[in-house]
């Protein structure tokens, strides 16, 4: 790995196979020293470089695979787990797309509205509220889309654990994007390409 470039974060599993969290290579380094990785789910590996050895003169180093199974694990997080609802990761669910006017935006002009406004008692949850430009959460107001005219282009839901890894992370490898992939509801599968 080229140490002018940020180390990726590694993809850790339980030991079914399902995703836990995201980890520093620092961390992944300590459980391979250890021999806590039981099992690796990729073939990518990220080599990180260590101290130079005054013996050898040699320079220490050790490949990481970006996925791995750590022993013991346990499946702490409950796979259907809601995420943390955030506008970042509301933004990056929707793809910085209003579903109002369907246009993308970058991320200043984006807001969060509430499907069901609040003032209507609509709460604040994955399920009631979608992305919008400005101007559209301007012009729906404190209505209801169909109140305001305004039909929403796609429904709100609530992603799920592999989801909320995707959302979390900015610089997702290949492989891991695709082992996650292979996690989401299938009918939501396309919005993460």
């Amino acid at each position: 790995m080229d140490s002018s470039q940020p180390v990726p974060l590694i993809l850790t599993l339980d030991n079914a196979g399902r995703p836990v969290d995201w980890l520093h290579w620092q961390d992944a380094v300590n459980l391979y020293v250890r021999e806590q990785v039981a099992w690796v789910a990729s073939e990518s590996t990220i080599r990180v470089f260590g101290g130079i050895s005054q013996q050898t003169g040699f320079q220490s180093y050790i490949d990481l695979n970006t996925i791995i199974a750590v022993k013991g694990a346990k499946a702490r997080y409950n796979h259907d787990i809601t995420p943390a609802l955030s506008n970042r990761a509301l933004f990056e669910r929707d793809r910085h797309i209003c579903l109002y006017c369907g246009d993308t935006y970058k991320l200043s002009l984006l807001t969060r509205d509430h499907v069901k406004p609040k003032a209507h008692g609509g709460a604040d949850i994955w399920t009631n509220v979608v992305t919008a430009c400005k101007a559209c959460n301007v012009k729906k107001g404190c209505r209801t889309p169909g109140e305001a005219h305004m039909p929403l282009l796609a429904l709100p839901y609530a992603p799920n654990k592999a989801e909320a890894m995707i959302l979390a992370n900015r610089r997702i490898l290949v492989d891991q994007m695709d082992f996650l992939r292979g996690h989401v509801p299938q009918n939501r599968r396309d919005s993460f390409n």
